[in-house]
């Protein structure tokens, strides 16, 4: 299950690189799963997901929206870039995260045994945020102390890097979402720790 906002769902065709990456690497006992459908990214893909454009991590936890979706899916393993939204407006390294430990609990009630992947989130600077780009470096500081105190041998979490290499500059539309350079990076950070989750599992 890819979780986040609209840099995973709208139309987050990093995820289409990623699963065509799959494909050709002959990791083929994959499926996508979300109550969101894939949009269009020039090629047929496996594209559930669960990329809410503008939602915030935060919110999603005060409206308790993700064991209703967990639900309806099932994941075996969750891909989070989640956070962009909280940045945006301001919210705490600390609220983040903590509201990320809730999102882990319900993942786990789920599914004792889920693997989670949570993003050092990609850099922001969009026009009307000047501070945006080191509120990004503050919470993914705090994503990699935070994660080691939520994570169980039998639910294990991955901090994946999408930051490092990503430039807001040259590899996004508009300071945020990616374009195709940024898509392709993104899917390249995902590949590897996901492909090593799968494995754990077969």
């Amino acid at each position: 299950m890819p979780l986040g906002d609209s840099i995973t769902g709208s139309p987050g065709c990093w995820r289409a690189l990623l699963w065509q990456k799959l494909q050709k690497a002959g990791v083929n006992n994959t499926h996508f799963v979300g109550t969101l459908p894939a949009q269009g990214c020039g090629f047929t893909y496996d594209g559930a997901n669960e990329g809410h454009g503008g939602y915030l991590a935060t919110g999603i936890v005060s409206n308790n929206q993700l064991p209703g979706w967990l639900n309806q899916t099932h994941p075996d393993i969750v891909m989070m870039h989640l956070g962009t939204n909280d940045v945006w407006n301001n919210i705490s390294p600390d609220k983040i995260t903590t509201a990320f430990s809730t999102l882990i609990d319900q993942m786990r009630v789920s599914k004792s045994t889920m693997r989670i992947l949570v993003a050092q989130i990609i850099p922001m600077a969009p026009s009307n945020c000047a501070d945006c780009g080191n509120r990004v470096i503050a919470l993914n500081k705090a994503i990699a102390a935070w994660a080691p105190t939520k994570n169980t041998t039998s639910s294990p979490i991955t901090v994946v890097d999408c930051w490092t290499g990503f430039s807001a500059t040259s590899d996004t539309i508009d300071g945020v979402h990616p374009n195709n350079s940024g898509n392709t990076k993104m899917a390249n950070s995902w590949y590897q720790p996901l492909v090593d989750n799968i494995e754990a599992l077969s």
